[in-house]
């Protein structure tokens, strides 16, 4: 499933009611940013009898972290506690051992489990070096996460409400339609260009399976 947040720009109502967040991104084979994605996945854990719980996140720009509830991830426990995020865009392919400290190396680059100043128990979630996101330590429900949802989804100060994006994980990359630009990752090699409406149409289907009625606005 593709992160994406079209449905911010093509004036969708987004609701975090796991009978909705099916319809989307299973019945209409669309996808969605952390809050759905997440939220969805974590349904679908608890019902194949995982113990999951729902932690909040602050994103970290400039070093510095974000608001509470920035991003949803899940803490999934087997004999030892994971990290599992299916909807930060661009992540870890595998799930993170949340008890280890040392580094943890896969094809989604090199993670490190740290904690975090204060002594709260909260977890910062490092890649090649920089801070990701700060998860808090106590659990949460899906409800708490919908006023930042809300907010992600309208306030012209998220960067969710300046281009629609779509972007999925591929054997060899990553590939992503920015605005009307499609970014293409290959071993390492990167190509762009922009598409017209036909074969931006049709770049949505090819690449992510996502059949649209129209086209959200290029945005910024």
């Amino acid at each position: 499933m593709p992160f994406e947040n079209l449905s911010i720009h093509l004036g969708e109502q987004i609701s975090l009611e796991p009978g909705a967040l099916f319809d989307k991104i299973v019945s209409r084979r669309r996808g969605g940013f952390c809050y759905e994605l997440n939220g969805l996945f974590a349904e679908l854990l608890t019902s194949l009898g995982y113990r999951v719980t729902l932690l909040a996140a602050r994103v970290f720009q400039d070093g510095t972290p974000g608001p509470l509830f920035d991003h949803l991830a899940l803490r999934v426990d087997l004999d030892e506690p994971w990290l599992v995020d299916v909807g930060f865009g661009d992540f870890a392919d595998q799930p993170l051992r949340l008890d280890e400290r040392a580094e943890q190396k896969e094809d989604g680059g090199v993670f490190q489990v740290v904690p975090a100043p204060g002594g709260h128990g909260d977890l910062d979630i490092v890649r090649g070096g920089e801070q990701s996101y700060r998860l808090t330590a106590r659990p949460y429900e899906l409800a708490d996460f919908v006023p930042t949802c809300w907010w992600q989804a309208t306030s012209p100060q998220s960067h969710f409400t300046r281009s629609p994006v779509c972007s999925i994980r591929t054997p060899e990359g990553r590939t992503t339609i920015r605005g009307g630009r499609l970014i293409r990752t290959a071993h390492g090699e990167r190509t762009e260009r922009v598409l017209g409406e036909a074969e931006l149409r049709s770049a949505y289907r090819e690449h992510f399976g996502v059949a649209l009625d129209r086209l959200p606005p290029a945005g910024a």
